[in-house]
């Protein structure tokens, strides 16, 4: 655990207020202890933002948006760039810190910072992309078009179960369309928030930019509270669940700013009598098996034809049986722990209101002896219109449910509050379209032939109903981060007005 501290230039205790490359080291507002999940032990512990060192923050972000906005944009994109070189150089242990600190095996913590570098280098490209439109007039010798402008100051709060892809998700993007980023990692990452901006910082050291990459840790909601309400915030980027992304909503919208939300999902596979289970198997398992079940796009439920069912259920308990669990280092691992003692409790409880339900758990749900929060994950049959089912448990527990009718199947899939991940395993050409129709999934993903979980940063993530219609990440989520101008330029010398007014004075 040192060996790899040390690679990242980490401490015992490491300062969690940063301006760039100078960290704040004065009296903390307290300790935040990094807990490995898997042995209850302290990794290391980060310093507390204060309330003053907040203002000194965010006092020099706005300084910074001032120079950084004139950066032209693929300047922007060249820093952008070495991030990701350093990213890459870094990226074996920086991995090992999300598997540590995270509980993630080691395959999943090395992808996350994959996940990283990939949209490192996907905003590259961007930074020399960020296209306008034109448009015809109406009025002679006028020529119409719209320009895209950057915000100012984007607030990021990442959250405990991605603790480094998601904030790149943000920053990097953000930082090519000319904003700054103040980064509130998770209290449950706070390590993985301190090491990423010591691996920006020393990659931007030679570039002589202004600082655009700020770091601020809070052990308690205060400071969170303050940042979500700060007007000085032109976007708060906020991934975390669904009943507090509301609130986050709510109070952003209550001073006019903007808000990016990433929230739950209640996803499902819907498995027709025409699906290959040589695919479905082994998507299924992985969707809720990985990262514990702490994906915001783990498979929760899976619909599945009543004609395949038995043989579904069967080929998922017997693959259940063959998950290794344990250290999420070792690479004979295929689930680690889950992240605290309560995350246990509630994969528990939700196999007890399954069974108090009249439902049936085949396997799983049962805590493992030892230090760390462990769990074998669990298989129930299950109704759709359960509450249990309804809600989000965010651990690895999947219900099995069963279908008749395609119609049935997609309005049980569109049948919950949320609306991220949905995916149809089939080799029916109409089945799989009509799922991809107008009349099919409501999600904001929707698969045919692969898994809810493990999105490319090619296209735009993100979901609708409750998981709150924010997109992050490819496509043309860049615009997420800027303001559109609309601007038309009177070249001759009459001044017609729109809309065949006359006004003649």
């Amino acid at each position: 655990m040192k060996e790899i501290l040390d690679r990242l230039g980490l401490g015992a205790v490491n300062d969690g207020t940063w301006i760039g490359d100078t960290s704040s080291a004065g009296e903390a507002a307290g300790l935040i202890e990094s807990v490995n999940p898997a042995t209850n032990e302290v990794i290391a512990s980060v310093r507390s933002t204060t309330a003053a060192e907040y203002e000194q923050v965010v006092t020099a972000a706005q300084e910074a948006f001032i120079a950084w906005r004139a950066v032209p944009a693929p300047v922007r994109g060249e820093a952008i760039r070495n991030i990701a070189n350093g990213l890459r150089k870094h990226k074996d242990a920086l991995g090992c810190l999300v598997s540590l600190e995270m509980g993630k095996i080691k395959s999943e913590g090395d992808g996350e910072v994959q996940e990283m570098i990939d949209i490192a280098d996907f905003a590259v490209g961007q930074s020399r992309m960020m296209y306008g439109r034109t448009m015809h007039s109406e009025r002679p010798q006028h020529r119409m078009y719209e320009q895209w402008h950057p915000l100012g100051i984007v607030g990021t709060i990442s959250a405990f179960n991605f603790p480094v892809a998601v904030y790149a998700w943000n920053s990097c993007i953000a930082a090519i369309c000319g904003n700054v980023n103040i980064w509130k990692p998770s209290p449950k990452a706070p390590l993985c928030g301190v090491a990423v901006h010591k691996i920006i910082c020393d990659t931007l050291a030679d570039m002589d930019l202004p600082n655009i990459f700020f770091l601020i840790n809070d052990g308690s909601n205060e400071l969170a509270q303050q940042f979500v309400d700060d007007r000085r915030i032109n976007l708060i980027s906020f991934t975390g669940s669904c009943a507090i992304g509301r609130k986050i909503g709510e109070r952003v919208a209550s001073r006019m700013g903007k808000c990016l939300l990433e929230l739950g999902g209640n996803n499902a596979i819907i498995v027709d009598e025409y699906a290959n289970m040589d695919l479905v198997v082994p998507a299924i398992v992985f969707g809720s098996v990985g990262t514990a079940g702490q994906r915001c796009t783990s498979t929760r439920r899976i619909i599945a034809h009543s004609s395949r069912f038995e043989e579904l259920r069967n080929a998922l308990v017997k693959a259940y049986g063959q998950i290794r669990i344990g250290d999420p280092l070792d690479p004979d691992t295929l689930m680690g722990p889950l992240t605290d003692e309560a995350s246990v409790q509630r994969v528990e409880a939700a196999c007890a209101a399954v069974r108090d339900t009249g439902g049936e758990v085949l396997c799983g749900g049962e805590r493992l002896d030892g230090p760390g929060h462990f769990i074998t994950p669990a298989i129930a049959v299950a109704e759709n219109g359960w509450d249990i089912v309804q809600s989000e448990t965010f651990g690895p527990i999947l219900y099995l449910i069963s279908y008749e009718t395609l119609d049935e199947a997609i309005a049980m899939q569109n049948g919950v509050v949320q609306g991220l991940s949905s995916s149809i395993f089939t080799d029916n050409l109409q089945n799989a379209e009509y799922f991809l129709s107008n009349g099919g999934s409501d999600c904001g993903i929707a698969n045919v032939n692969i898994g809810t979980s493990g999105a490319e940063i090619g296209g735009a993530f993100g979901g609708e109903k409750e998981t709150g219609g924010g997109r992050e990440a490819g496509s043309d989520s860049w615009k997420a981060y800027m303001r559109r101008q609309t601007n038309t330029i009177n070249w001759g010398k009459d001044l017609p007005l729109a809309q065949g007014i006359n006004f003649d004075l």
